[in-house]
């Protein structure tokens, strides 16, 4: 873990700082309305590219991990989000709609290296990573749709259709590029060139999106900041129920150290990078969804940090359980 990655948060925190003092002083902030999905698009091909189906071996070496985890991450916490949306954003649906979209899509990118900081199962969190996202995939609209309400006010179609866009498109295209180059130049290439490509370029694209973003929603940042923080008391119970409910499940269930603290990561961690491309397409007259989703890391991302210390795994002696490798250096 270097400590560029250790200040993820500060960098999301500048982008967004820096787009809302460039859209408030100059005219330049509308145009990044051109940049937003571009850089959200190449961001999700480079974390797409890194995934590896054959880790998918690990997920049955742990079926009550993985059993666990779905229950949380696609009954338990949609419910848990539209409760806290309907209880502290009643009266701002916009907002309610940001909130629904971030809590629902399970992380698929920087869990893992949060994961590898507390010496978690590397590999199960590997392998359930391809299963978050075919599920978010396959189950994003049902929530919006069903437990969005009113507020959501989206034609099916035209989230189907944001839905593919931001996820399927990158996906495709992760898949060709992972295919070509080891065809071409063989898998070391890949791992050595392709893999380390993707790895670096995903936080620089992801605050080219933020900074994007608040440079183009600048006026309605200003005109609604006084709302923004209302999300910080619904964000931060949920940030603190997760981790709780999913260490008192691994204890539950009896989980070896290394499975319990995966399980509190990928259940806790959320993917607010996908759930931001969605807002942008599916809810483009709707800016305050997609701002109201740049506010979840700025808070996750440090929550993230301090979790991964408190619920580090400490023995490193067990002969049966694999010991957590970072991803720092893929």
């Amino acid at each position: 873990m270097t400590w560029i990655e250790r200040l993820q948060s500060v960098f999301v925190a500048a982008a967004a700082l820096a787009g809302l003092g460039v859209g408030l002083a100059t005219p330049l902030g509308a145009s990044g309305e051109y940049v937003v999905i571009p850089a959200l698009l190449v961001m999700l091909i480079a974390v797409f590219v890194q995934l590896d189906a054959s880790n998918l071996k690990d997920v049955g070496n742990a079926k009550a991990l993985v059993a666990v985890s779905l229950v949380l991450n696609y009954v338990f916490t949609p419910l848990l989000a539209w409760g806290l949306g309907i209880g502290l954003l009643g009266e701002q649906p916009d907002l309610r709609i940001g909130l629904l979209l971030l809590l629902v899509t399970p992380c698929t990118d920087w869990y893992l290296v949060f994961t590898a900081m507390a010496r978690g199962h590397a590999g199960i969190a590997t392998a359930l990573l391809p299963v978050n996202l075919v599920l978010q995939l396959l189950l994003l609209p049902v929530y919006v749709m069903l437990l969005g309400g009113e507020a959501a006010m989206v034609d099916a179609g035209t989230l189907l259709e944001a839905v593919g866009l931001i996820l399927l498109t990158p996906l495709g295209v992760a898949f060709i590029l992972r295919w070509v180059s080891a065809g071409f130049k063989g898998r070391r290439w890949r791992e050595q060139h392709l893999m380390r490509w993707a790895n670096r370029v995903v936080m620089p694209l992801l605050c080219l999106a933020v900074f994007a973003m608040f440079a183009w929603q600048a006026p309605v940042v200003a005109e609604n900041g006084t709302e923004m923080l209302l999300l910080l008391p619904p964000l931060l119970l949920f940030f603190v129920i997760l981790p709780l409910t999913a260490t008192g499940a691994a204890r539950l269930l009896h989980l070896p150290g290394p499975q319990r603290v995966t399980l509190t990561m990928v259940t806790t961690a959320r993917n607010s990078p996908i759930a931001l491309g969605i807002a942008v397409a599916a809810f483009p007259d709707r800016p305050l969804i997609a701002v109201a989703l740049v506010v979840g890391p700025l808070i996750e991302l440090p929550i993230l940090a301090v979790l991964s210390q408190i619920i580090r795994h400490r023995d490193k002696g067990a002969p049966d359980e694999q010991a957590a490798v970072s991803i720092a250096d893929r």
